[in-house]
């Protein structure tokens, strides 16, 4: 299969289902003995992860989403285990059934800024990607709109460059986008659901499409950000 290159970055097929919480027991025990663990996971074999997405007041990212746009994008800020002082604005696209991510090293007073509406110095900004951010907070107003948390387990698989990801305690924060504040209230959503992704580079390993056979599991265009949206 020829590699799929755009604008430097290599698409990645990402297929997400939702199962419940003994299929995620199930396939953890058959995963367990063919995969490797992330070596960044806590005692529990997970990592809390904390994003905030950015959308407008018509919830331009979020239709796209659930209409299945081929060609969208999305931005958000991340972080990991609460650790503000290493985030992330991420911005994922999607073109063709193929997902792109690129990402960049903010500060948090960087995103406090931007989460007040002090934007224009994102225009000079050496980053591109704030850049970016900034011509599409312009066009589209978008802004911070909404905090999501999770814990994620992963497994992985070096040949396809294969991710399989558990993402479980998914919470929101409604319309609260004080991403860095440890006592944001957060009120959960499904709290028997488990999103299961995986992601690939090139192809999927037959042994790998072998354990994760479950039979019939939906297949959803579905987000943690959509997920968390249907509750306010």
């Amino acid at each position: 299969m020829a590699t799929t290159v755009r604008k430097g970055l290599q698409g990645r097929t990402e297929l997400k289902h939702e199962i419940t919480e003994m299929d995620c027991f199930i396939l953890r025990n058959r995963l367990k003995h063919t995969m490797q663990t992330d070596p960044h996971v806590n005692t529990r074999g997970t990592y809390f992860i904390r994003s905030v997405y950015f959308d407008n007041f018509d919830n331009k990212v979020l239709t796209e989403k659930k209409e299945g746009y081929l060609d969208r994008d999305k931005f958000r800020v991340r972080l990991y285990d609460y650790n503000t002082s290493l985030l992330h604005l991420e911005k994922k696209s999607k073109r063709n059934n193929l997902t792109y991510k690129q990402k960049c090293r903010i500060t948090a007073e960087e995103y406090e800024k931007i989460r007040r509406g002090d934007i224009r110095w994102l225009e000079y900004d050496e980053r591109s990607l704030l850049q970016e951010l900034w011509i599409q907070m312009t066009l589209y107003q978008l802004k911070p709109i909404t905090v999501v948390d999770y814990e994620r387990e992963v497994f992985i698989y070096p040949p396809g460059n294969v991710r399989v990801t558990f993402d479980s305690q998914i919470k929101t924060s409604f319309r609260n986008n004080d991403l860095l504040n440890p006592e944001l209230p957060m009120v959960s959503t499904d709290p028997n659901a488990v999103i299961l992704e995986v992601k690939y580079d090139h192809y999927l390993p037959d042994i790998i499409k072998q354990l994760l056979q479950l039979g019939d599991r939906r297949k959803g265009t579905y987000s943690k950000y959509q997920i968390s949206r249907m509750f306010g």
